[in-house]
């Protein structure tokens, strides 16, 4: 069984909104496309070759899929990584894949010739062909900077996670990176209203590939006696019974951040991310005819 294509995700991703009322996190609405489709193990954690090891095939595929649905204007997203429904997609149920991959494409294409005028997608048209768009159309900042994380030494991956905690809230903040401690890494404090605090462990994990159930588990039994709440930050990506895991009834939560969330937390604080804004400037042509 092959991973399906991005045009094949279109409505699955639709229909894990709608049954996951109208709004998802990237990996509610990955676990539950995978839940509706019946995809197996080999097919879920097949790696992507184009972007050494930082994500599954499935994962990619979906990515690109969410990109069409959004310029299409069914779904949209927030700052905090938060997929939703948009009114439309809130009244579509599906959607024509083809006329979705021609209504994008023309629309890259009127982009690049500096038309600014928004084309309307037309619902009901057919095209001949999906065809596939050039992948640099889409040009991600993302991809840079996940190979920037992997290239950094661990101890210094640590570090980042460090200084990304405090920016976050958390106090106290320490790494320990000591081998042989079940995992940890370090360990801080989370104060809440400036009136409650509590601790909280943390592992960090330079990955290219999934983490497992296995390594929550190992993580968990390293957290007894020494915190209530942990979290687990990567580059990578956990399985779908590793996010189980994570919030397994009975087991202390562990809160876990895959290497799209740290990109889109990275860019949020600002750490060795910059937004520029670009200048648009337009002429009033009637303002010169009015002298």
């Amino acid at each position: 069984m092959k991973v399906p294509r991005r045009h094949e995700l279109f409505n699955p991703i639709l229909d894990a909104l709608h049954r996951l009322d109208g709004s998802a996190s990237i990996r509610e609405l990955v676990e539950q496309v995978i839940e509706d489709l019946q995809l197996p193990r080999e097919v879920v954690e097949q790696p992507h070759p184009g972007s050494s090891g930082i994500r599954t095939e499935l994962e990619y595929q979906l990515a690109w899929a969410r990109t069409y649905l959004k310029k299409y204007g069914v779904i949209t997203n927030s700052a905090h990584g938060v997929w939703a429904l948009t009114p439309k997609g809130s009244d579509l149920r599906t959607v024509d894949p083809q006329t979705v991959v021609r209504f994008v494409s023309e629309q890259s294409t009127r982009e690049r010739q500096g038309r600014t005028e928004p084309l309307e997608p037309a619902v009901n048209s057919k095209s001949e062909a999906l065809g596939e768009m050039a992948e640099d159309e889409f040009a991600t900042w993302r991809e840079t900077l996940m190979a920037s994380l992997l290239k950094m030494p661990p101890e210094a991956f640590e570090r980042l996670c460090q200084r990304l905690l405090r920016e976050s809230g958390f106090i106290q903040v320490e790494v320990t990176g000591r081998s042989g401690d079940g995992g940890i890494d370090g360990h801080g404090v989370v104060r809440v209203a400036g009136l409650l605090s509590f601790p909280v462990i943390f592992q960090c994990k330079r990955y290219r590939n999934t983490v497992s159930a296995g390594t929550v588990r190992d993580f968990r039994g390293a957290m007894v006696g020494r915190a209530d709440k942990g979290l687990i930050i990567t580059t990578g990506s956990f399985t779908p019974a590793a996010s189980h895991e994570a919030t397994r009834d009975g087991a202390p939560p562990i809160d876990l951040i895959d290497g799209e969330q740290l990109i889109d937390k990275l860019k949020d604080l600002k750490l060795g991310v910059e937004t520029k804004q670009v200048e648009v400037v337009e002429v009033n042509t009637e303002w010169f005819t009015s002298i």
